[in-house]
């Protein structure tokens, strides 16, 4: 996939220090403003408001029905707001048809015409621009070398594997250099494995190009390696929006948490407070539970704590700790390779997820099914939630 002729992109260090939603003085280049959208007696989008900044490539995740679709085609111009306001480098969107809005937008179906060939496709958007012969050749065989298309611009659709048409379709939407590239669940059609390498690809390219891009999606692997932030959906409102660590490490919500990756969630009652740290009763925890907490907490007030697998440590024998001490036995477990996931079930009854990684190569696992297992995690491997 590496062409050694392009200068390689150091995608991790732009995207560390790219961060213009932080400079107050920072105009958007898309905002969303109070906006409202019905369907018969369905209200899919409820007074959502964020902002997209130039050169952002910003997800919107949640799963189906939540309004995120909604969302793009009223920035696209497929659809108009009931209310409240769309605008694009501060100029209001309403009103403007879809083909005089300088975003394209890249369908899930991909929508390639199929009696025209993949040069054909590409070019189609700048034959309607009206651009020169010379011009609209010369920047279709740029973008076939973009997508890694050279040498297959006379195959028609159905000679391409479904991989190949997904980046027809990707430089059809970005030959004409719009502003904003819009890409509705694009991968959702490729295998695993080569949905992992696009998603590279597409970053990669979205820097080469220096063209915002939104993307839609329910996959929220997805959306965490893609996108400089995530604004997390539910049920037509915005969740959380944050860079993908910030989602992750640090969710506002059991909603959230339990969107994005695997979490086990703890119920328990304020008990105390000691600086920054709070302490919880539960019955999952007979020693009690803790966790770092700034805000001050009422004593006895329902929290969860949020903690991810993986910040579990799981034991043979009886650890030391005695707050953030479960115990309880192995009833399920899963190979992944890199990582082991166990299912415990506490004395509680409940069962909760610890993963392990497999960081030697031994093929017989230290614990399996059935084993009395011991569970800890330190007070800031996990977050504490009011709602």
């Amino acid at each position: 996939m590496n062409d050694p002729a392009r200068p390689r992109l150091n995608i991790g260090a732009i995207r560390e220090s790219f961060a213009p939603w932080a400079d107050p003085n920072a105009a958007p280049l898309v905002r969303f403003e109070g906006v409202y959208k019905q369907f018969g007696d369905e209200t899919a989008v409820k007074g959502v408001s964020f902002d997209i900044y130039e050169g952002e490539f910003f997800a919107l995740l949640g799963p189906s029905g939540c309004g995120k679709t909604t969302l793009m085609r009223m920035l696209a111009g497929f659809e108009a707001p009931d209310a409240g306001r769309v605008s694009l480098g501060g100029q209001d969107l309403a009103g403007q048809p879809p083909h005089r809005r300088p975003v394209n937008m890249m369908f899930q179906s991909y929508a390639l015409f199929p009696h025209l060939s993949v040069e054909q496709n590409i070019g189609f958007g700048l034959s309607q621009q009206g651009l020169p012969r010379a011009e609209i050749r010369a920047r279709v065989e740029e973008t076939l070398a973009l997508v890694k298309l050279e040498g297959l611009g006379r195959r028609r659709p159905h000679q391409l594997s479904g991989g190949q048409r997904q980046r027809v379709a990707l430089a059809r939407a970005i030959a004409p250099r719009p502003k904003m590239l819009l890409l509705d669940e694009p991968l959702a059609a490729l295998d695993k494995k080569l949905r992992e390498e696009t998603q590279f690809e597409l970053m990669r390219l979205q820097q080469t190009l220096g063209m915002t891009f939104l993307i839609v999606t329910h996959d929220q692997e997805e959306a965490m390696v893609v996108a400089d932030r995530i604004a997390v959906m539910s049920a037509g409102e915005i969740a959380q929006i944050g860079r993908p660590a910030e989602i992750y490490e640090t969710p506002n919500s059991r909603y959230v948490a339990d969107f994005i990756g695997d979490v086990n969630l703890f119920e328990g009652r304020v008990t105390g407070a000691d600086g920054t740290k709070v302490r919880l009763g539960s019955n999952d925890c007979p020693a009690g539970l803790e966790a770092l907490e700034d805000d001050h907490l009422a004593m006895g007030s329902p929290v969860w704590l949020a903690v991810r697998p993986e910040k579990l440590k799981l034991h043979l024998d009886p650890p030391g700790e005695t707050a953030n001490r479960l115990s309880g036995k192995v009833v399920d477990y899963g190979y992944l390779g890199d990582w082991t996931t166990y299912v415990v079930e506490l004395a509680s009854g409940r069962t909760v997820r610890a993963a392990v990684a497999n960081v030697s190569r031994l093929v017989e696992r230290p614990i399996g099914y059935g084993d009395p297992v011991w569970l800890t995690f330190a007070p800031d491997g996990a977050v504490v939630l009011t709602r």
